[in-house]
């Protein structure tokens, strides 16, 4: 188990001269006093050096070049004063020059009882590389003798502006100024000298490339950075504050390591989004380590220093680090066995399901870098590193253009399908200028969240550093789809009953469907009570909040748990207006006010199976299509029925004219009389067959009548005709006969109409006879 000592600086920076087979010892010996006494005009009094006992050679170089006296050129037998990078490898002897701050500090020079004071302090270390150390124990001399050096930046600045402590230095109280701005707090100057190391180590392993995960270096950096937040937490600030430093450590270094300026975004971001998440949890890890250590005697409980990392995301030594105050350890023995425990549950968890080959390799990369860090609820654009690529089942260093690949982010503001809600699509490009169009977004092996895409103007390599955005319009719907289906479920609930539970669910960006528990379909006045209940807490405009919580705090506010999820001891609770409006645990994405979500439309309701029913809807815009699709239908079977009408009354009009088909007259009086009678033909029907009839036969009279509720008739003169019968007179005569009143038209074509017929050879001599 690594704990970094993180009670020492972090960062430092290291000045040096190096030769590979040019100068050597006595020349490298010459650059050091000469910078360290003539340009940096460090008192020749003040000075001391080491070297290696048996190196005689260094000290005659020493007592040449700088004039001291033997017993300040002090010969140090031990390690301390010979270098090796290993068992076999090149080596050779140290020397040290010391600074000697005065009698004020306790201390002796080095190799003597009281070395370890602080009075005497290391400047400058010549490490002469002049051997190579043979596995059989001997040493070889080297072909070519190497010079290696290393000055601390901060211990020689110290020095020369006077200052014993290197936290006094111009490089740190800008920064310790700034953090005791941003804070309002001054009490705890440790604090700020943390918090103003950390700034500065964070920000170069990010613009490194370094970003935070749970493995390897990134959780160095997770570690440092939780670390710096704690202390920010001591000193009364609850909110995320330590990405402000950036700007400040930027405006000290910023000119000699241009890498800050270039990636300010990248860091400030990344520092950001991890505070966010990490005070979610800080406070009530904080409460369960008090109460543990309160309780517990010299050691720690390594399950409960699990915990502390698993559920609330305190590494190790972090803990190690606040029970440090009451020489408390850790029973790491206990902490590895559930950490191992741990990687047991989460092979179980995965074997067996999907694709084998698939899923061992998703498993694999989570073992190796962890779960993958979700920014999504608060940010749809962010800065990440590209931790692994996969095509065609394996991972690869680099894709290629037009491939489709899995892409593996260090963190990721993509939503992964999960609790119904699909997953995000969006972007993912380079500064190269490389786009991978992202199709889906999928959680693998308990946490490790993978893009599908497809490469596009280039290619990708992984390490690369990219930025992912998501798709805001697309995300903005399946939001408003997904807190609508919450106000769905509670109004099942309310209208229903307390009986109704979540069954399903599918939240996309055009609708929402939701399965739930009842018996029976939902009558259309049941559907019209939820829809308008719904649509009345959209109108309402209920802010939407969401917070972390213990499962059983959660429970105790009355939060509904979703079918088919698991849940750890933290949960994510989402409360829409007040808690009689909606709460539930929930890990998907939603409006910040359920007046985002514009409308809410029922398309249907259906049984799915025993007991179950489903729901299917729409929300905001898509209403709105809905209903313009009505309209676009009603139209259709308006134009249709209309088409249709039409198309009827033609065939009606046939159909009656075929009744009123008359092969031969009858006479009357010596009269040709074309006549009939039939039911329910309409008037203008009668007119248009009277009008040929005469038109074919001038010199005769047509009668034609129809019964329905009411009689009509027709009568029709021929032109040879029209000068001895009057077709008007006929008609009122005919009327007369029907039970009507009056009778008229033209002398040619005249109209009468009644209310019954009952002898209809006697109703033609009256209308033919005059």
């Amino acid at each position: 188990m690594l704990v970094i000592q993180l009670d020492i600086t972090l960062f430092f920076e290291m000045l040096g001269n190096f030769s590979f087979g040019d100068y050597f010892k006595e020349q490298a010996i010459v650059y050091a006093w000469e910078l360290i006494t003539k340009h940096f005009e460090l008192p020749k009094s003040k000075l001391c050096v080491t070297v290696f006992a048996e190196d005689e050679e260094a000290f005659g170089i020493w007592k040449k070049v700088s004039g001291l006296q033997s017993e300040k050129i002090i010969k140090i037998g031990t390690s301390d004063n010979f270098w090796s990078m290993g068992d076999t490898g090149p080596c050779g002897p140290c020397s040290e020059i010391f600074y000697d701050h005065g009698e004020h500090i306790f201390g002796g020079p080095p190799g003597s009882k009281d070395a370890d004071g602080d009075r005497f302090v290391e400047v400058w270390n010549l490490v002469f590389m002049q051997y190579e150390q043979m596995a059989d124990g001997t040493r070889i001399n080297l072909p070519n003798p190497s010079i290696d050096t290393g000055m601390g930046l901060e211990r020689i600045a110290a020095i020369i502006q006077g200052k014993h402590d290197n936290y006094d230095i111009d490089l740190f109280t800008s920064l310790i100024e700034a953090s005791t701005e941003l804070t309002k707090n001054s009490a705890m100057p440790n604090a700020h000298r943390v918090i103003a190391d950390h700034i500065r180590a964070v920000s170069f392993l990010i613009a490194d490339g370094v970003m935070p995960s749970n493995e390897g270096r990134g959780y160095v950096l997770r570690r440092i950075l939780r670390r710096a937040m704690r202390y920010i937490n001591q000193l009364g600030v609850h909110e995320p504050l330590f990405y402000k430093l950036v700007k400040p450590l930027i405006t000290q270094m910023g000119e000699a390591y241009p890498e800050l300026i270039q990636n300010e975004t990248l860091i400030t971001h990344t520092i950001f989004t991890e505070e966010e998440k990490f005070l979610q949890t800080l406070s009530k890890g904080m409460a369960i380590l008090e109460e543990a250590r309160t309780n517990s005697g010299n050691v720690f409980p390594g399950d409960i220093a699990f915990k502390l990392y698993d559920t609330y995301g305190f590494p190790l030594d972090l803990t190690a680090d606040a029970l440090k105050a009451y020489d408390k350890t850790i029973d790491v023995n206990k902490y590895e066995a559930c950490m191992e425990e741990q990687r047991q549950r989460s092979r179980a968890s995965w074997s067996g399901t999907g694709d084998a080959t698939n899923e061992k390799l998703w498993f694999d990369l989570k073992e190796k870098y962890g779960a993958t860090e979700f920014v999504g609820y608060r940010h749809e654009k962010t800065q990440g590193v590209v931790l692994a690529i996969a095509y065609n089942n394996e991972i690869v260093d680099k894709a290629y253009n037009g491939q489709e690949i899995y892409l593996i982010t260090n963190q990721t503001p993509f939503y992964a399908e999960s609790g119904g809600q699909i997953g995000d699509t969006g972007i993912v490009t380079t500064d190269s200028g490389t786009s991978i169009t992202i199709l889906d977004t999928q959680k693998k092996a308990d946490g490790l969240i993978i893009h599908k895409g497809i490469l596009s103007n280039g290619d990708l390599k992984a390490g690369e550093a990219v930025t992912l955005t998501v798709d805001s319009v697309r995300r903005n719907n399946i939001r408003k789809n997904h807190s609508a289906t919450h106000l769905l479920h509670a109004a099942l609930r309310k209208f229903l009953g307390a009986h109704v539970t979540q069954k399903g669910s599918l939240v996309t960006a055009e609708k929402l469907r939701f399965d739930f528990s009842h018996t029976a379909p939902l009558s259309d006045r049941q559907i019209k009570q939820i829809e308008h209940w719904v649509n009345q807490c959209v109108m309402g405009a209920y802010p939407v909040q969401t917070e972390i919580l213990s499962i059983d705090s959660a429970k105790e506010k009355g939060a509904m748990a979703l079918f088919g999820e698991k849940y750890g001891e933290l949960v994510r609770v989402v409360t829409m207006g007040n808690r009689d409006v909606s709460i539930e645990l929930c890990g998907g994405t939603h409006v910040s006010n359920v007046g985002e979500i514009g409308l809410f439309k029922i398309l249907s309701e259906s049984g799915i199976a025993s007991g179950i029913r489903r729901i299917e809807a729409v929300v905001g815009f898509e209403v709105l299509n809905y209903i313009d699709g009505l309209k676009e239908q009603i139209n259709l079977a308006e134009r249709k029925q209309l088409d249709t009408y039409k198309r009827l009354q033609k065939e009606i009009e046939f159909y009656q004219k075929e009744l009123l088909n008359i092969e031969t007259p009858v006479m009357i009086n010596d009269i040709n009389v074309f006549s009939k009678a039939v039911q329910n033909v309409d008037t203008g029907i009668l007119r248009q067959k009277a009008a040929e009839l005469i038109q074919q036969h001038p010199n005769a009279v047509v009668v034609l009548l129809s019964k329905s509720e009411k009689v009509s008739c027709i009568i029709g003169v021929g032109k040879d005709l029209v000068d001895k019968i009057d077709a008007r007179v006929l008609a009122k005569k005919a009327s007369e006969f029907l039970g009507g009143t009056g009778g008229g038209g033209q002398p040619h074509l005249a109209a009468a109409g009644g209310v019954q017929c009952e002898n209809w050879e006697d109703f033609l001599k009256i209308c033919v006879c005059s």
